[in-house]
Parts: structure tokens; C-alpha cells; sequence
């Protein structure tokens, strides 16, 4: 069962979380259907005096369409035992397949947000801001020639983390 803390109560390491645990991200339409990827860039902070949390989704995911037309993203993050899910939604397109059915996820509708009880943390997040990684703004070519030989430049979302759950013991 999860129970609600606040974000500043919230005591993971993001960057271990999402840079090496990885999390799936939730992207959920305007008609309530939803679609999951990993995600392993991101971050989470503090951004005009809110909690936020900022991901990172390249426009061929089919997840981008749901976020484009969204204004709900779910981040959750999973026991370890639960990696397999983290590779097969990674790897897998919500186009081609359900992956919350093949992954056997339970996901849980709530004030707009999918997230899955597998989970043992969950972050419930609301986009407030918007824009493009642009070639012009790198200041070292490494980066930019690495991560984008096609050009296909993430889209950047700044989230306001609405609510943390959690089934950790405090």
C-alpha cells in the first residue's frame, strides 16, 4: 500500500534512481490512455519554488505523443528484482505491443496519472514547461555528435511533482 509523503520528505538519491535503477516514465493523454518508457536521463530539484522533475523524450518515441498532448506523467520506480521491466519497456514500442500487459503491470488510474502498484516509489508530476535540446546550445561538440548523429534532439519537460508515494517504511 502506498502512503503519500511530501517531496522534500522524499529521502532516494535521484541520481543513482534514475541513472542506474532507471524509471518508468507514464505519459498519459487527455482520454486516459497512457504509454510507459524507461528513462534513465533526467533529473529532480527545485525550479521557480516548486518540486520538479525534469525528463527528457526523443520525438520518434511513441511515448512523445502522449506527452505533446498530456499535461499527467507518472515516474515510477521499481524494486530491483523488477529490472527485466525497465529492459522490455525500454526496448519494446507501445506502437507494437501492450507492455503493460506483457510486463504483467498493474497500473493504477488516479486524478489523471497512470503509475503501476508494482512500484515503491512513484512520483505524480504535472508539465509546466516545455522546449527543445538545440543544436546551438552546446558548448562541447562531444555531447551533441555522441547522443545525436541523426539530429533527433530530445524534447525537454519540467514537471511539478505533485505527489511522492511510496511503500517505503519511514
Amino acid at each position: 500500500m502506498f502512503r503519500k509523503i511530501k517531496p522534500e520528505e522524499w529521502q532516494d538519491n535521484p541520481i543513482s534512481l534514475i541513472g542506474q535503477d532507471w524509471a518508468l516514465l507514464t505519459a498519459v493523454k487527455p482520454d486516459g490512455t497512457s504509454n510507459p518508457m524507461t528513462v534513465s536521463w533526467g533529473g529532480v530539484g527545485v525550479l521557480w519554488h516548486k518540486p520538479v522533475c525534469t525528463v527528457y523524450i526523443r520525438p520518434q518515441r511513441y511515448t512523445h505523443e502522449f506527452s505533446e498532448v498530456g499535461n499527467r506523467i507518472s515516474l515510477c520506480f521499481f524494486p530491483s528484482e523488477k529490472k527485466e521491466v525497465l529492459n522490455y519497456c525500454g526496448r519494446v514500442s507501445g506502437r507494437e505491443a501492450d507492455k503493460v500487459k506483457e510486463c504483467g503491470l498493474t497500473p493504477v488510474s488516479e486524478k489523471g496519472h497512470v503509475y503501476y502498484e508494482e512500484a515503491r516509489v512513484v512520483l505524480l508530476c504535472r508539465k509546466i514547461y516545455v522546449d527543445g535540446i538545440k543544436p546551438e546550445g552546446f558548448l562541447e561538440a562531444e555531447p551533441r555528435d555522441h547522443y545525436y548523429p541523426a539530429k533527433d534532439y530530445h524534447t525537454v519537460y519540467v514537471c511539478e511533482i505533485e505527489e511522492v508515494l511510496t511503500k517505503d517504511k519511514k
